[in-house]
């Protein structure tokens, strides 16, 4: 199973194509603004400034010729900011020192918007954008603005922790998306020079045996495999992969040069975890537990199954099972999102979920994502696209507000606002969304994941194609010479009607399979099929099989009850208290001293249709009992509480906080 191509698919949903237009037309503009430092109020980028200051720099070297000195890297931090009151040096780098990735991910973003979307207008800046790029790389082919300006003569020294080959694994998949939109090879030539660099320094004959600290290159070399044909790059990807957590440990003996090179003693790490952050604490194959920084894992766990999947290496595909039972067994929130401790942007050890300290980054739910993909391209189990699903509509759609121009970094699944703004341990938890971030990895993120869909919806291999996920859409579907042009309507996600027309110019056999979601009731499917079409289910899809010829009709009615979730006993925060669940949405309550309120099980849960913020979408209306309030002068009182019924009015979780500050909570006593 693959992803379709971008340009045989489009997407025409109702729910998903207002959300695309938010990105296209709001968001992506809005980003643009924000990497040049435009947004008022707003944290500076610096990101365009430092491919400027490198363009410079370049054209001083051009100019010189064999005059012209080369910087001298003397460490200047992991990140940069210019002196408060003064103005930005034009000539130096500031920011985080990965901050390349955000224009790459917006240039990959707008590849994946010019697709659906043609816009000459858009279309010109990305061209611009990428002649900036260009121009700021280095003769060699090195591309990383941080150590062009600041000192090349100590780039490939620090991977584990200054980001290279996160940003060539960025650079790659903006090129690769930007190609296959647009038919335009600049910035896939400019990719494929610095992943020739790197081929030459870190390959099976270069000087610089490592690995990426911060995992995308494995899964974005591999990904430049594909669309050029060049093995090089996915024997760099697996060999990346090969030599993690290997003994001696690779950034063991890079802690130890830094040591030396500055002058100072060398003390080995005593914390035995230091290398979990990046995963490379044993070998992968040997890796059963999810642990350390939750995006780094995810990138690393999607590379794994891709380049596993491409080489034909089992060992690989087993290791990404058992890390996926870790992650969606133990380690996952009901949303979908994953990383359950702010130190260190990491996974937590098994069941440690807490609500109102979750870390849950959204590059994380997005990660998540991506692994899902990934696993189903190992085998098309129904499992891997119901997690999808479950991140998709709920922690990656919390991170942007209905505008697109405010966004979360973190997703709790409780806020209390007085909380956030006065206990210190709660100081990463924001109830109301962000204009931008220092460290903006996220809003891009969710852009380029939004804009590429169709890519996760609809997968294919020869004779089959597969909806992984409900949207409307258009497909065309190659096989062989002939084609099945494949139209979707759905209801969903509120509702559970899909109708799926087929037309065959000519007679072909194929196969069309559906999955059958985790959150319906099986027994209660409605389904009609064309005169002569075979059904069957496995894992989790239906295969609708048989010659297809003219037009025909597939219609299927998926229940969508109201279920109630309870978490499982060893994740304490959770211990009698239920989440709510309709369709592919988690629900959540807003409003305030929610901690009064108990969900009635044995009470009535209504749907209706409501309006937050101009968007219209089905909330939910839930008996409860509420605390009454009494004149309080101590913690406690030896009287029985007294309760009295109400209801509860609730939003799906991707919706909390777009009317001001309120308390939110997704686990409601019960």
């Amino acid at each position: 199973m693959k992803p379709i191509d971008i340009k045989r698919v489009k997407i025409t949903d109702a729910f998903w194509s207002r959300i695309r237009q938010s990105v296209r037309t709001q968001m992506l503009p809005y980003q643009w603004e924000a990497l040049n430092d435009n947004i008022e109020g707003a944290p500076k980028s610096y990101c365009i400034h430092n491919f400027r200051a490198a363009a410079r720099l370049n054209e001083k070297r051009r100019e010189l010729g064999d005059a012209f000195e080369e910087p001298v890297f003397s460490y200047p931090g992991f990140d940069i900011w210019p002196q408060e009151g003064q103005e930005p040096d034009s000539d130096k780098f500031y920011g985080f020192l990965f901050q390349d990735t955000d224009l790459y991910k917006w240039l990959e973003a707008v590849a994946y918007s010019l697709a659906d979307f043609p816009d000459a207008e858009l279309e010109a800046l990305a061209d611009s954008a990428i002649e900036l790029i260009k121009s700021a790389q280095h003769p060699s082919g090195y591309m990383d603005t941080y150590y062009i300006l600041y000192g090349m003569d100590a780039a490939l020294t620090n991977l584990q922790s200054n980001h290279e080959l996160y940003c060539l694994g960025h650079l790659i998949e903006a090129a690769c998306a930007y190609y296959d939109s647009t038919g335009k090879g600049v910035l896939l030539g400019v990719a494929r020079r610095y992943a020739d660099y790197i081929y030459e320094r870190m390959g099976p004959d270069g000087d610089v045996p490592g690995y990426p600290g911060h995992e995308i290159a494995e899964m974005a070399l591999a990904r430049l495999y594909g669309v050029t044909g060049e093995k090089k790059y996915l024997e760099l990807a697996k060999l990346f992969i090969d030599r993690r957590g290997q003994s001696p440990n690779y950034f063991d003996g890079e802690r130890r040069h830094e040591a030396e090179r500055l002058g100072k003693p060398y003390r080995p790490d005593k914390n035995p975890d230091h290398n979990a952050y990046s995963q490379s604490h044993i070998p992968v194959r040997e890796q059963t537990e999810a642990v350390g920084h939750a995006v780094r894992a995810v990138y690393l766990y999607s590379s794994m199954a891709s380049v596993g999947e491409l080489t034909g290496d089992s060992s690989l595909k087993d290791a990404c099972r058992r890390l996926w039972q870790s992650v969606t067994r133990e380690k996952m929130y009901v949303t979908g999102g994953i990383g359950g401790t702010c130190i260190g942007e990491a996974f937590s050890y098994p069941f440690d979920l807490p609500n109102d300290s979750a870390y849950a980054e959204t590059c994380a739910a997005v990660g998540l994502v991506f692994f899902a993909r990934s696993m189903l391209g190992v085998s098309p189990c129904g499992e891997y696209a119901d997690i999808m699903e479950r991140a998709l509509y709920n922690c990656v759609l919390s991170g942007m507000s209905q505008d697109g121009k405010s966004f979360l970094y973190v997703n709790p699944l409780e806020v209390v606002p007085q909380a956030c703004h006065k206990d210190e341990r709660l100081s990463h938890v924001k109830n109301v969304r962000q204009k931008w971030f220092g460290c903006a990895c996220c809003p891009p993120n969710l852009a380029r994941l939004i804009e590429s869909l169709a890519q996760y919806a609809v997968t294919e291999d020869e004779d089959t194609l597969w909806l992984n996920l409900f949207m409307g859409c258009e497909i065309t579907k190659q096989i062989g010479e002939a084609s099945l042009n494949v139209s979707v309507e759905t209801d969903m996600p509120w509702g559970g009607r899909l109708k799926i027309r087929i037309s065959a110019p000519n007679a072909v056999r194929a196969k069309l399979a559906v999955r059958i979601p985790e959150w319906t009731q099986p027994d209660k499917l409605e389904i009609s099929l064309p005169d002569g079409k075979a059904c069957e289910t496995v894992d989790g899809y239906m295969y609708i099989s048989g010659l297809w010829e003219g037009c025909s009709e597939v219609n299927l009615n998926f229940s969508m009850p109201t279920r109630i979730l309870t978490a499982n006993p060893k994740v304490r925060e959770c211990l009698g208290k239920a989440a709510v669940q309709r369709g592919p949405f988690i629900y959540c309550a807003e409003g305030s001293e929610l901690w009064l309120y108990r969900l009635n099980l044995r009470g009535k849960i209504t749907a209706r249709e409501n309006n937050i913020c101009g968007v219209p979408m089905v909330c939910l209306t839930a008996d409860a009992k509420k605390l009454s309030q009494k004149s309080w002068e101590l913690y406690y009182q030896y009287s029985e509480p007294e309760e009295k019924d109400c209801t509860l009015q609730l939003v799906p979780y991707f919706a909390w906080g777009n009317r001001g500050e309120q308390e939110m909570r997704v686990w409601l006593r019960v």
